[in-house]
């Protein structure tokens, strides 16, 4: 059964990367990941808002719940501005396939909208 542990609703600004950091951290403890499954975490969790922040996106809800372990699921909100794209959003995707248990890109409209992810205990 999940249990959901904490919803953030954050604007996404540079200067807020790392109260959410924080937040993420604290939501790994009580999940009970190790040192290193929380830095990956912490690590995947910024990527996806950068990642949301590229795409134009000026809010994200970040939505943590565990089931034996971390799942993260990280939405962009708001009316999308028009942006380009970043060279280095594909390298944010391949680290955060190669950190993580599972991936699950959604795109609305073919942009990117919701990332989501998911660590086990232990890792």
């Amino acid at each position: 059964m999940m249990e959901e542990l904490l919803t953030l609703n954050v604007l996404l600004k540079n200067e807020l990367m790392t109260t959410v950091r924080l937040a993420t951290g604290g939501v790994c403890s009580l999940a009970g990941l190790s040192l290193d499954g929380s830095e990956d975490c912490k690590v995947c969790v910024t990527e996806s808002l950068l990642l949301l922040m590229h795409g134009g996106y000026p809010s994200a809800c970040v939505r943590f719940c565990t089931d034996g372990g971390l799942s993260v699921e990280v939405t962009g909100e708001g009316v999308r501005r028009s942006l380009r794209e970043y060279a280095e959003d594909e390298i944010s995707v391949a680290l955060l396939n190669a950190l993580t248990e599972g991936v699950n890109l959604q795109k609305e409209g073919g942009c990117l909208r919701t990332i989501g992810f998911r660590f086990g205990n232990g890792r």
